[in-house]
Formats: C-alpha cells, structure tokens, sequence
C-alpha cells in the first residue's frame, strides 16, 4: 500500500506555523474591561496574560480621543502574579479612552494590543 506524502507534508506546514504563534502572550482580561462605561475615573489599568510577562519591558499607554497620552506607569504590586501587569492612572477627563499596551512575552516576543473604554461621570 502506498501513502501520498501530500496530505502529511500539509499537516507539518500548518503545525509548524500555528505552534510558536500559541506561545506569545495573550490579553485574558482587562480592568476596566473593553467598551466599558465608567462613573469615576480608574485609579490601575489591570492586564492580565495568558502566560508569564517580563514587566520591565512592558509598558502601558492611555489615550484619549484627542490623541493625548495620558501618563500610565505600570506598577508593582505586592501580590501581583507574573502574568498581570498594573499600571497606575492619572485622573483622567470625560470621554472615551484608549489602552495601548505593548508586553516581552517570557517566549522572546514583543505583542502588543489596544482596546477602549469611555469614562461617563
């Protein structure tokens, strides 16, 4: 019996190219979550990842629909896992926001991502 490598050499091409995708840094959850409304201005912006982040090398921007960046440090916090990255907001004005964040996955790769929300007091 004969097998065709067609089918088999197809197989490895896509396992080959989704395999390293899996391992980069995935957004779980936010807070405040996306397309939120909010009453009061967020004291952290809380990110957290499907998998270990270097925080030292990550970084975390708001801005809003001016194109004004709002200063957003990240910050330590005392039990805060390795996947979760805090950053520490200003008080911020009415309207809609955006989080631009950027993470070095502990798998050598920068990913970075944005989403908004809306502060409506």
């Amino acid at each position: 019996m004969r097998f065709s490598r067609g089918p088999l050499l197809a197989i490895a091409i896509i396992v080959a190219t989704v395999a390293p995708v899996a391992g980069h840094s995935l957004l779980l959850s936010s807070m405040p979550a996306a397309d939120a409304v909010l009453q009061t201005s967020p004291a952290y912006v809380t990110l957290r990842f499907n998998n270990r982040i270097e925080k030292r090398l990550s970084r975390v921007r708001l801005v809003d629909e001016h194109g004004a960046v709002a200063a957003a440090p990240t910050a330590m916090a005392k039990d805060q896992s390795a996947e979760t990255l805090v950053a520490a907001v200003p008080p911020l004005a009415a309207g809609a926001w955006r989080v631009e964040w950027q993470v070095f996955s502990t798998d050598g790769h920068v990913v970075s991502g944005s989403y908004r929300f809306r502060l409506a007091p």
